[in-house]
């Protein structure tokens, strides 16, 4: 499994449209082969920065299988207009894994 990370710059004062927009796009990438969840983390220090981190089962289910897929069209077509500027896109694979449990 690997994690892809974006870096969202949202234009300042768009952020509940844009968390709105992303509710109606979730479906879609969720709908995605290869698909194994996502969070969409809020910045604390910069109201309009989230982090998007989407897990996959490989890079190519995301890079050609979402991206080059029939639900991309939609997808930008409710996202891209938000951001500035256009994030870069990243894919992460585990290197070291914790976890800690409440008794």
């Amino acid at each position: 499994m690997i994690t892809e990370h974006a870096l969202l710059d949202v234009l300042p004062g768009a952020e509940q449209d844009f968390e709105w927009a992303f509710g109606e796009a979730r479906e879609l990438i969720s709908a995605s082969p290869g698909f194994r969840g996502l969070e969409l983390l809020r910045c604390l220090e910069t109201a309009s920065r989230y982090l998007l981190l989407v897990r996959w089962d490989s890079v190519e289910d995301h890079t050609v299988g979402f991206r080059q897929g029939p639900s991309y069209a939609r997808w930008s077509e409710l996202l891209h207009r938000f951001y500035s500027p256009f994030p870069v896109v990243t894919h992460y694979e585990s290197a070291l894994s914790t976890s800690s449990s409440v008794v």
